[in-house]
Formats: structure tokens, sequence, C-alpha cells
């Protein structure tokens, strides 16, 4: 997986808009909240995004995942290689990280993005 891969996976995502935070991340919104930061930099990418609940704890004992060091209190992991998943893994990863941050949006916002 590269980072223009991951870009396709959530470009797909109705509503994704991506820009770069803090100068160096390239990151991934839906109604202004981010579900996917990357650092497209660093070698290898590294990336950030919201673990499914039941997933968070075999994740976290995995190679290579640990906690966010900003959101981890509210089940974010950060990957340092984003190749260490398969495209199979990551459309589900995003996909859950997408629609949990979606949830938490306005309920017009939600609406906004159901015409999409």
């Amino acid at each position: 997986m590269t980072i223009e891969d991951l870009q396709a996976l959530c470009l797909r995502l109705p509503g994704t808009t991506e820009d770069l935070k803090w100068g160096v991340h390239l990151c991934f919104s839906v109604g202004g909240k981010m579900y996917l930061g990357t650092s497209p930099d660093e070698v290898p990418s590294t990336a950030s995004f919201i673990a499914p609940p039941e997933e968070l704890e075999t994740l976290l004992e995995s190679p290579g995942f640990s906690p966010n060091k900003h959101l981890g209190r509210y089940g974010w992991v950060t990957i340092d290689n984003i190749a260490r998943l398969g495209p199979a893994q990551w459309e589900r990863y995003l996909r859950h990280s997408y629609r949990t941050v979606r949830a938490k949006l306005p309920r017009k916002a939600q609406q906004q993005l159901e015409a999409l």
C-alpha cells in the first residue's frame, strides 16, 4: 500500500476532503472532522485512524501498532508502516473510522452527506 492507494480509498467515501495539517500530515476528513491522518514524508509512511473497539486490543498487540500519542484514549491507533496492511484491511479500517466520525456529525451534516 502507498499513500496514493490510501488517498484513492478515502476519496471514494462520500464527502471526504483532504488537506495538509501541521504542515506535514496529509489528512482525510468528513464534515470537517479527521478520520485518517498520514505522514507521507516519513519513510516508511505512517498513518493513524480510529480502530474498531472489538479489534483495538488485538491491533495494539500487533507489530507496528501503537496508541496514537494524542488521540489514543479515543481509540485511535498509529501504524508505523502503511504497507503492513493490505488493501482489504485498509478499506475495512478506513470505512470504520469514516463511519465513526460521520456518526458524530450534527444531524444536518449527516443528511447532507446522505444526499451525495
